[in-house]
Formats: C-alpha cells, sequence, structure tokens
C-alpha cells in the first residue's frame, strides 16, 4: 500500500479532505524521522516501536573477490512490531 493509498482510505472513513490527511500523515511522518535522527524512540501501544540500534564494526568480505572488506559501526532505525498486531495478523 502506497502513501496516497493510505490517505485515501483514512480520508473516505473520516470524512476529511485527502489535502488534510496527507498533511497530517506528512506530519506524523516528519516528526518520527527527526526523533529518529536525535536518537529518540516512538511506542505506538497496540501497534509497535520506532527506535534506532547501534551495529558493531565489523569484517566482511567481497563476494567477488573473497577479499576482507571493513564495516564501520553505524546506527540503523529498527520497528518492532507490538504482540497485539502480531495476533491480530496470525488470526487472518
Amino acid at each position: 500500500m502506497t502513501k496516497a493509498e493510505i490517505v485515501e482510505s483514512i480520508a473516505s472513513r473520516t470524512g476529511l479532505t485527502k489535502k488534510e490527511v496527507a498533511e497530517a500523515v506528512d506530519n506524523f511522518l516528519a516528526v518520527i524521522s527527526k526523533g529518529l535522527v536525535e536518537g529518540k524512540h516512538y511506542e505506538i501501544r497496540g501497534f509497535g516501536t520506532f527506535k534506532v540500534k547501534n551495529r558493531k564494526a565489523r569484517m566482511a568480505r567481497n563476494p567477488r573477490t573473497g577479499e576482507p572488506v571493513p564495516v564501520p559501526d553505524r546506527k540503523v532505525p529498527v520497528f518492532k512490531v507490538s504482540r497485539e498486531l502480531k495476533e491480530l495478523v496470525a488470526q487472518s
């Protein structure tokens, strides 16, 4: 499902205009993105948690040459699904 489809679905359920819903969705995503950049985590009860994890530096291998390649430590955004959402999906 695309962002446009999400906007259309919410607009049809709420009676708000697509423009209003699109602005709300954009603002929601902007707040989450900015917070993750700042190292915050967001828990949406019944849905899941957005947070940033640190990955340690490691040695990897170039698949073509087999040569070792260093991979530096880095931060990556992750999403962990809530138990309620997992159960809801499993029942469908």
